[in-house]
């Protein structure tokens, strides 16, 4: 057994497809499985100890719930903190289930405040209390603060331990006071050095770099960065996330209403958060709730996309009923029949691509009042061209395909009207959407299709029926 698992046992850039340098390879996931199988503790360790916690999530969230309950108990003594926080929502309940209380303790004593507010603001009571009770009081006080704020908050985001400096300082004595400050009374990891007033107000932030790099008698005064943005806790989330990625940031403090410094968001988690909007922007494009991962139930997956396969339903009915309006110059004339969906997929084409770059936009706040009336005639225009463009060649198909020079105007000028209104509807509708304070990515997509739908099934057969019959 031994021999087969060290055939298994090969590192992952040798295991790795062009391409997938950075996945977990097949045959390192069939070892550890293998390892878990056997109930190889010694070997599962030697598998386990090369990989990044991220690489871990990523193994735990992949294999079924009965190999992930089987490899944490036998891995459970090398669990730690780091690997908690690289979890899914999705399975990180599940997980803390299967963990010994001791193991569990441990893993969130090494983790920093922010890591241990995220892992236990979506959890039971019961399991939010077993993991506060291993904090030291401290640490807990900490925590507890922070889930006071309200969910999807700078407050939520931050992590409240925080390297400060008084304004009269010079070099010397910032590093003096971090080297006499004891190891776990600092941050894991931090940038700057927060300069704050008598009143805790930060006026600005000094980055290590520059710190490390002065002269010990050089006031901090002299070293602030040139961008300093300070971030109320009460902030949304995405906004702090737009912000760190619109400025550059690379860490932010955190006011209370009193503008008292109370932490400190670093660019790690910001970035998650812009990583977890864009992915919600993108399923609810598609009509799936933002929150569905690849580990959800059958019964969890279903019921979230249920509700918007019906709302498509009801708007796929209101499509038909134009076409029923039609029944007489349908029977009349099969080749409608044939060529209406063409103008319809066009049309719904043309609105999504409009769709994603204004939904887009807005997400990232490109899209304005200042600028929307631009946008929406630059689309409407690149319709009209994509239009003749595409009028010219179904014109033409119309004309051989079925021997109607009639038949060919009609499905040419149908193709114009609904390329048009495709831009309108994929740029107008999302901006509505988003003033009346509706998601715009998750509603804005079965508004564009049943527009799109509607208007090209009209135009053709309208038409059709105006000069054909």
């Amino acid at each position: 057994m031994a021999d087969q698992i060290e055939e298994l046992d090969v590192p992952p850039e040798e295991d790795a497809e062009e391409g997938e340098v950075y996945e977990l390879g097949r045959r390192q996931v069939d070892g550890i499985l293998y390892a878990v199988e056997i109930d190889d503790r010694d070997k599962l360790t030697e598998l386990m100890d090369p990989l990044h916690a991220a690489d871990i999530a990523d193994l735990l969230e992949q294999i079924t719930p009965y190999d992930r309950a089987h490899l944490i108990r036998l891995y459970d003594r090398e669990f730690d903190g780091e690997i908690l926080s690289e979890l899914d929502e999705s399975i990180r309940e599940e997980v803390i289930g299967v963990l010994k209380p001791q193991v569990l303790a441990q893993a969130v004593r090494d983790m920093d405040s922010d890591d241990v507010v995220d892992l236990v603001e979506d959890l039971e009571d019961h399991q939010q209390e077993a993991i506060l009770d291993a904090l030291e009081d401290a640490d807990r006080a900490a925590v507890e603060q922070s889930l006071a704020w309200p969910e999807y908050s700078a407050g939520r985001l931050m992590q409240r331990e925080v390297v400060m400096a008084p304004e009269h300082w010079n070099v010397g004595q910032a590093i003096d006071h971090l080297r006499g400050t004891p190891e776990d009374a600092l941050p894991a990891q931090f940038y700057h050095i927060v300069m704050v007033d008598p009143r805790l107000h930060p006026v600005g932030n000094i980055t290590l770099g520059k710190l490390m790099r002065s002269r010990r008698e050089v006031p901090l005064s002299d070293l602030l960065e040139e961008t300093f943005q300070i971030m109320p806790a009460t902030l949304d989330e995405g906004d702090v996330a737009y912000a760190f990625n619109q400025y550059h940031l690379i860490s932010a403090p955190v006011v209370d209403a009193e503008g008292r410094l109370i932490g400190v968001i670093t660019i790690d988690d910001a970035m998650v958060v812009l990583d977890e909007e864009h992915e919600e922007d993108i399923l609810r494009l598609a009509g799936v709730d933002g929150e569905s991962t690849l580990s959800d139930s059958i019964r969890a997956t279903t019921r979230r996309r249920l509700p918007w396969l019906a709302v498509n339903l009801v708007t796929a009915i209101a499509a038909s009923l134009v076409i029923a309006q039609f029944e007489l110059a349908i029977a009349q004339i099969v080749a409608l029949a044939v060529l209406m969906p063409i103008v319809a997929s066009m049309g719904g084409n043309a609105g999504t691509q409009s769709l994603t770059v204004a939904v887009r936009a807005i997400a990232t706040k490109d899209l304005t009042g200042s600028n929307v009336w631009r946008v929406i005639r630059r689309e409407c225009a690149v319709g009209l061209i994509n239009g003749l463009v595409f009028a010219v060649v179904m014109g033409i198909v119309g004309v051989i395909w079925f021997g109607s020079p009639a038949l060919g105007y009609v499905i040419a000028v149908a193709m114009v009207i609904n390329m048009v209104v495709a831009g309108l509807a994929g740029t107008g509708i999302p901006i509505v959407l988003e003033r009346i304070g509706v998601d715009p990515a998750l509603a804005s997509g079965a508004f564009v299709t049943t527009v799109t739908d509607i208007v090209g099934f009209f135009a053709f057969l309208g038409l059709a029926a105006l000069v054909l019959l």
